[in-house]
C-alpha cells in the first residue's frame, strides 16, 4: 500500500452537498503539497431521460452544453485551491464507473467526495454513487458526510486520526500510510478496538460455560497489550501523538459511537475489510456501516490482495 498519496481527485456534482467535500480537500493540499483534480462526470443516459422527448433529438448539443457548464463550474471552484496545481476534468459516463476507472490510472490518487448530493439537470445521488464507489475502487478514498450546516475551511483542522484495528494483518496495514498524513498534519493517532464475547461461549442454556468477568478482563488485558505494541511501534516510527481506546461491543457502533457528534476535526482512517482469529470481523462491512452512520470524515484504504 502506498504511504504518499500523488494526487486528490475530487468529484463535484455543481450542488452545494457535493462541495461539503471542499474544506477538507483544501486543508489536505496545502499539508500534503499535492496537486488536485476536480472532477465531474455527465452521465448521458440520465441526461437523456430527463431531457424532453424533443430535446432528445439534440443529445450532442445537450451533452456539449452540459459540458461547457460542468467546465465553468469547476473553474469557478478552482481559484480556491489558490497554492496548488489544479486541474479540471470532464468525464462522460456512469458516474460511479467512471470515478473508479478514472482514479485506476493513478493507484496513489486519494478520491474525495461527499457521501450525497444532487446536481441539477442530471440529478445523480452522489450517495449511491460514493457507496458503488467505495465498494470497487482500489484507491484510498476520503468520504465527508454533508450537513445541512456547511463546515467551512476555518473550521476543518484535523486534529486526530482513529485507526479502528482487529488484530489481522490486514487491518493493519493501513498504518504507514495513515503514520505519513498524521506527520504532515501534526495530527494524535487514536489506535482503537472494540472486543465482545463471541457467542460459541454461550452454553446451551443461553448462559455462559465460563467465568464471564474473567474471560472479559483478560480480553480486554489482551487488547490492551496489542494496542500498546501498535502504539510503541509508530511512536519508534516518529509519530509523536499516539493514544490508544478500546470498548466492549460491536464494532461499528463502537466506532461510530467514539467519534459522536459532528466534529471536523476528527478523522477515521481504515481497512476496507480484514479478518481477526477468534471474532472475524469484516472490515468491509464494517467501513459501510460507518460511512452511513459516522458524521466524521472517513478515509478507506483497500487492504492489499
Amino acid at each position: 500500500m502506498d504511504t504518499v498519496p500523488t494526487k486528490i481527485l475530487v468529484t463535484l456534482d455543481g450542488s452545494p452537498a457535493a462541495e461539503a467535500v471542499l474544506p477538507y480537500v483544501l486543508l489536505l493540499a496545502a499539508r500534503l503539497r499535492i496537486p488536485i483534480e476536480l472532477i465531474s462526470i455527465i452521465d448521458l443516459t440520465e441526461l437523456a431521460r430527463s431531457a424532453a422527448a424533443y430535446e432528445s433529438l439534440f443529445l450532442d448539443q445537450l451533452a456539449e452544453d452540459e459540458t461547457r457548464r460542468r467546465r465553468e463550474y469547476l473553474e469557478k471552484i478552482a481559484p480556491s485551491f489558490a497554492n496548488g496545481q489544479i486541474d479540471c476534468r470532464i468525464l462522460k459516463g456512469n458516474p460511479a464507473s467512471s470515478i473508479v476507472e478514472y482514479a485506476a490510472q493513478n493507484p496513489a490518487a486519494i478520491i474525495a467526495m461527499a457521501t450525497h448530493g444532487r446536481s441539477g439537470l442530471n440529478r445523480w445521488l452522489l450517495g449511491s454513487v460514493a457507496e458503488k464507489v467505495l465498494r470497487s475502487t482500489s484507491n484510498p478514498l476520503l468520504l465527508i458526510r454533508s450537513t445541512p450546516t456547511a463546515v467551512t475551511e476555518q473550521q476543518v483542522s484535523i486534529q486526530s486520526i482513529m485507526v479502528p484495528l482487529d488484530g489481522s494483518a490486514l487491518a493493519e496495514s493501513v498504518l504507514p500510510p495513515v503514520s505519513e498524513l498524521a506527520k504532515k498534519l501534526d495530527a494524535e493517532m487514536v489506535l482503537f478496538r472494540a472486543y465482545n464475547i463471541p457467542p460459541g461461549f454461550y452454553d446451551a442454556g443461553g448462559g455462559f460455560a465460563i467465568d464471564l468477568d474473567r474471560l472479559l478482563a483478560q480480553t480486554e488485558a489482551d487488547v490492551l497489550n496489542y494496542l500498546e505494541e501498535k502504539k510503541a511501534a509508530l511512536k519508534k516510527a516518529g509519530v509523536s501523538s499516539v493514544t490508544i481506546a478500546s470498548r466492549q461491543g460491536y464494532d461499528a457502533d463502537e466506532i461510530i459511537n467514539y467519534y459522536a457528534g459532528n466534529r471536523p476535526d476528527r478523522l477515521i482512517a481504515m481497512c476496507s475489510h480484514g479478518r481477526s482469529g477468534v471474532r472475524r470481523w469484516a472490515v468491509g462491512s464494517v467501513a459501510e456501516t460507518v460511512v452511513r452512520h459516522c458524521s466524521s470524515p472517513v478515509l478507506v484504504f483497500r487492504a492489499p490482495h
